[in-house]
């Protein structure tokens, strides 16, 4: 009988991208059926509704990292991803297959949740997330989210699930928008015509915000904490974003 593998040998890069493509979809079917579930019994009050939703992402985003981390670092996230391979945590060559990988699973986790309750596969968002104030949320929404994750990886690694899913729990009552910090999520929000869409017309800005908001936080913690982890061994759940 062969040895059982050990779980210090690093997943293959197919095993990661599948890990980011199931963590991301299973992101957004909670994300979106959330908002749905919370939308149906809120009786109309939007407070009711949004709580609803805020809770299960935050919970669902603490479950996945722990999940997922291990595997591929729990990403979920373009930002995240890019924000890594730019500090030498993963190699360039992986982001573009990370990145579609956490697109596609966005989608497929819109499809699910539709599915679960009975909506369109796909229809595009005509819930507006529009003006300056949005895209100022978005920035500090993201720049939030990466500040956490630098702040607490490199020596509190294991805290970092439940860092991350406690901000962006507040985050989404904080903030305008009520805290996407994600581009793969915000794409894929705008074919949900549901509580938790966005418009397609406002998704440009969110992206261009986001990215901006993790460059920020990443030249702030390289400088703040020069020792960041160089190897993607060295840290591990990195997450997401709503």
């Amino acid at each position: 009988m062969s040895a059982p593998e050990s779980t210090d040998v690093p997943a293959s890069f197919a095993r990661r991208i599948t890990a980011e493509t199931v963590g991301t979809a299973l992101l957004l079917a909670t994300v979106v059926g959330s908002g749905i579930m919370g939308e149906r019994l809120a009786g109309g009050n939007v407070a009711i509704a949004l709580l609803a939703n805020t809770i299960a992402t935050g919970a669902g985003l603490v479950a996945l990292i722990l999940t997922f981390g291990p595997i591929s670092g729990a990403h979920l996230n373009p930002a995240v991803t890019i924000a890594d391979a730019w500090q030498r945590g993963m190699p360039w060559k992986e982001v573009p297959g990370y990145v579609v990988a956490q697109i596609v699973g966005a989608f497929a986790g819109v499809a699910a949740a539709h599915a679960m309750f009975d909506v369109p596969v796909f229809a595009a968002s005509t819930h507006a997330r529009a003006g300056t104030s949005q895209a100022l949320s978005e920035f500090v929404a993201t720049f939030g989210l990466l500040a956490v994750i630098w702040g607490c990886s490199r020596k509190r690694s294991s805290a970092v699930p439940f860092a991350v899913g406690a901000y962006i729990t507040a985050a989404y009552w904080f903030t305008a928008s009520t805290s996407f910090a994600n581009p793969a999520v915000t794409l894929a929000r705008a074919a949900t015509n549901t509580f938790a869409g966005i418009r397609p017309a406002d998704v440009p800005a969110f992206l261009l915000a986001q990215v901006l908001g993790a460059a920020a936080a990443t030249v702030l913690f390289r400088w703040l904490v020069p020792s960041l982890p160089r190897q993607r061994s060295e840290s591990s759940g990195h997450v997401a974003g709503a």
